[in-house]
């Protein structure tokens, strides 16, 4: 069940468990993002953190309790960790991102103002001039931008990253370190991120909590990336999982 009053955190998660085949993939997991923060979530592999990303969506079934406390528009933007294109379809940029914004089916034409919305849109996110792009050509940093823009539209509320950086290059590593600062720190987003780089979380979090399957740990950047006890039980947890 999925809950909506009006609390001081934006999201609380209780006691959230799910099981597949008797298999608990997050087990009584409780963390709590307050408004305006970037909140990121750490731990191995196989630990339960797009699980539990995709639990706050409402993607997926779970024992517990999430509420979501909306102030503004109530838009969640989502970026996945994978995003496969069939490299045979002819998709432009401007192709996607135009599905969701205009009533007409893209395969009749795209309006001047879905046009402009979305140039504005490639601007925001440093694109400039690749509407016309197939999305199967682009680089995975190109991509993972144009997914940026598409979660930016309409401005969220809360957004939502698994593992935004991955198979980024140093520039747009940066250039995403950067544009989240922003958005926290100028429009007030929320931000949830799953990352594996921990000296991005350093430099960028608020709050880290430490998952493997339940939490770990959860507080400030330095006092959960510093605790080694803890890593060491998660990986290695993570290892034991693996040699099954």
């Amino acid at each position: 069940m999925i809950e909506e009053p009006i609390e001081s955190a934006i999201v609380e998660i209780e006691g959230v468990t799910i099981r597949r085949h008797q298999e608990a993939l997050l087990d009584g997991v409780t963390i709590r993002v307050e408004r305006g923060a970037l909140h990121v979530i750490v731990g191995p592999n196989g630990a339960g953190k797009s699980t539990l990303l995709l639990a706050v969506l409402g993607q997926t079934g779970f024992e517990g309790r999430i509420v979501l406390n909306w102030r503004g528009n109530s838009a969640i933007g989502y970026v996945p960790q994978s995003f496969p294109i069939d490299p045979t379809l002819p998709v432009t940029v401007e192709d996607f991102l135009a599905l969701t914004r205009q009533r007409r089916p893209v395969c009749l034409g795209i309006s001047r103002r879905t046009r402009r919305a979305i140039a504005d849109l490639l601007a925001r996110v440093g694109l400039t001039g690749l509407e016309r792009r197939p999305l199967a050509v682009l680089s995975g940093g190109e991509l993972r931008r144009v997914l940026l823009a598409h979660a930016l539209d309409p401005e969220p509320e809360l957004l939502i990253l698994d593992e935004p950086g991955s198979g980024l290059d140093d520039a747009s590593a940066r250039w995403l370190e950067e544009t989240l600062l922003v958005m926290k720190r100028e429009r007030r987003t929320t931000i949830v991120m799953v990352s594996h780089d921990f000296d991005r979380v350093r430099r960028v979090a608020d709050r880290v909590t430490l998952l493997d399957r339940r939490v770990l740990a959860d507080g400030t950047p330095d006092a959960v990336l510093e605790q080694g006890a803890a890593f060491d039980a998660a990986f290695a947890s993570h290892d034991r999982r693996r040699r099954r």
